[in-house]
């Protein structure tokens, strides 16, 4: 019987990383051992530690202070796996559910992928600054969360595959999946008139709103016209897109004409704005109504429950899957895939307010 030697941590967690080295799901430069550290939840002492080890095993080649490391894998070894590489909207994507599933799944198909290091938020949504970002890691494929117009443009030209999960991909020669909410759009909107809502405001992201809005702000905007709501930058405003921006917006709006209903894309910008309501005395539906237009598993625990637009996960999940599975294998996968969506009723929206 061989002898139980039992790892410290640092030693565990530097077989994983050798491991994933191996596969190739690490390649060319390690991410700086903060931002490890805080993707694998353990402190910053037990990932230099792991990271000494691996460099004394040759795995890890310094390049000077600041710098990060260089992987190097050793003599007779080929890294393994089709790579896959997830470029996120922003770091909080990295924690989203069907993200992970991606992640999870593309990983138990024998894919060596991972999230950028960066996402498009740190990239400034430049694309100067993203392709020098795609030029220093190459991968075989791209996934990219949430691109804008330039941002899918631009890998549209690139000869390595991507797939454009949401975003503005429509009418470019690039496989991607997109929710489709103008039922959802028409749904609200015609239920908002019934409660006497004229003055309904959406708030969206800048890459949503330019250079034109894109498909469900057009159908927001749409839908509002076929009630005889005539429609301006009042109902679909310019911001900066920042913290800073975002309440600018919310402080214009209620210094002047507020509106009675308000439509707001992405849950932590939703929690936003009720907590700016909440701070002026103001509340959902009695004040002013409000929908977000993305699911979010905090809203099965609120009360009153929260209007929002719901669609199912695990069509998108399995569409990212059979695309790398495609791609992996040569072939040319450009399909672009719609997922329906419904508009949940909850009991954010109310009459207008007299």
């Amino acid at each position: 019987m061989r002898p139980f030697i039992a790892l410290s941590t640092a030693a565990q967690l530097a077989a994983h990383l050798r491991e994933e080295i191996l596969r190739g799901a690490l390649r060319d430069e390690l991410p700086g051992y903060r931002l490890l550290a805080g993707r694998m939840a353990v402190n910053h002492k037990t990932m230099r530690e792991a990271l000494r080890l691996l460099e004394e095993d040759g795995f890890l080649v310094p390049q000077g202070s600041g710098r990060r490391c260089r992987i190097r894998l050793p003599q007779g070894n080929a890294p393994t796996g089709f790579r896959v590489t997830i470029l996120p909207f922003e770091e909080e994507d990295r924690r989203v559910a069907y993200h992970r599933d991606i992640l999870d799944r593309l990983d138990r198909a024998g894919h060596a992928v991972a999230f950028a290091d960066k996402s498009l938020a740190d990239l400034d949504f430049n694309v100067r600054r993203l392709a020098r970002f795609v030029r220093k890691h190459p991968t075989d494929a791209w996934v990219v969360v949430a691109g804008s117009r330039a941002v899918l443009e631009w890998f549209a030209e690139q000869p390595v595959p991507v797939f454009a999960l949401a975003g503005r991909s429509a009418g470019l020669p690039v496989a991607g999946a997109t929710i489709r909410k103008s039922i959802v759009m028409t749904e609200a909107i015609r239920r908002l008139v019934e409660l006497g809502h004229r003055r309904v405001v959406m708030l969206v992201r800048e890459d949503r709103r330019k250079p034109t809005p894109g498909g469900q702000e057009q159908d927001f905007l749409d839908a509002l016209e076929s009630h005889g709501i005539r429609t301006g930058s009042y109902n679909l405003p310019d911001w900066k897109d920042t913290i800073d921006g975002f309440h600018h917006c919310l402080g214009s709006l209620f210094s002047r004409t507020p509106p009675t209903a308000m439509m707001i894309d992405e849950a932590p910008l939703f929690v936003a704005a009720e907590h700016f309501l909440a701070q002026r005395g103001l509340s959902a539906p009695k004040d002013v109504s409000l929908i977000c237009s993305d699911p979010n598993l905090c809203f099965n625990w609120c009360r009153p429950a929260i209007s929002h637009t719901s669609w199912e996960p695990r069509p998108l999940v399995a569409r990212v899957v059979r695309w790398a599975e495609n791609v992996a294998r040569g072939r040319d996968d450009r399909r672009n895939t719609s997922i329906k969506a419904e508009f949940v009723e909850g009991g954010t929206i109310g009459p207008a307010p007299v």
